[in-house]
């Protein structure tokens, strides 16, 4: 009688342990599609300001043109900052997958340095704008202007947050699974914002200064 109530006891402890226990709490992959589908609907975001932009780009309300305002040597240095900064991050990567913190930290860094003087030099370009009298409210062109080059300026200064975030926590935690998946993710996240932002150059500045 002992045996059959402890083989039953046994039998109650094995069939709650697989009714509750879960192997896998993350699935493999999950986060990189996940993240993928996000990226898919940000694309959405800038295909929309673009269209915009290209109905409206040329109605400039008797105000100034894109040949008048834009300073093509600003943006070039700023369009070679976000591209070494793609560069360095992509530096940061073969730095992880050999195990060096450090060198990742530091490749990081660098990054983050390139990126925050790309949005400076953003910002300065957008003040200067404004004392001009070219502000967004002036005409359509210059609403779609701020719109698009703003939205992505606001993305950049989202991925400065998140690289920084992600540079303490591989700090505490070092190289672990978890902070490889993130750096991942904000890599896509930055290479993404790249290639919007050598849209933009064509697109608004190099088009714009064509009569």
């Amino acid at each position: 009688m002992s045996d059959i109530t402890a083989s039953s006891v046994d039998a109650l402890k094995e069939a709650s342990s697989s009714r509750y226990y879960v192997r896998e709490h993350h699935p493999q992959n999950g986060t990189l599609l996940g993240f993928w589908i996000y990226l898919m609907s940000d694309c959405l975001i800038f295909a929309c300001l673009f269209a915009a932009y290209a109905v409206v780009g040329r109605n400039y309300a008797g105000g100034p043109t894109g040949a008048e305002l834009f300073d093509l040597p600003l943006v070039a240095m700023n369009t070679a900052l976000l591209l070494l900064s793609s560069i360095t991050y992509g530096f940061a990567m073969l730095e992880s997958q050999r195990k060096r913190l450090n060198a990742t930290l530091l490749w990081l860094g660098v990054t983050g340095l390139f990126g925050a003087g790309f949005i400076a030099l953003e910002l300065y370009e957008f003040a200067h704008l404004i004392h001009q009298g070219a502000g967004p409210q002036r005409s359509a062109f210059l609403t779609s202007f701020f719109a698009l080059v703003g939205t992505h300026g606001l993305h950049v200064s989202f991925g400065l947050i998140w690289l920084v975030t992600l540079m303490f926590q591989l700090k505490k935690h070092g190289l672990i699974p978890e902070n490889n998946r993130r750096l991942m993710c904000l890599s896509m996240f930055w290479h993404f914002l790249d290639v919007i932002w050598i849209g933009v150059f064509t697109f608004v500045y190099l088009m714009g200064v064509l009569p």
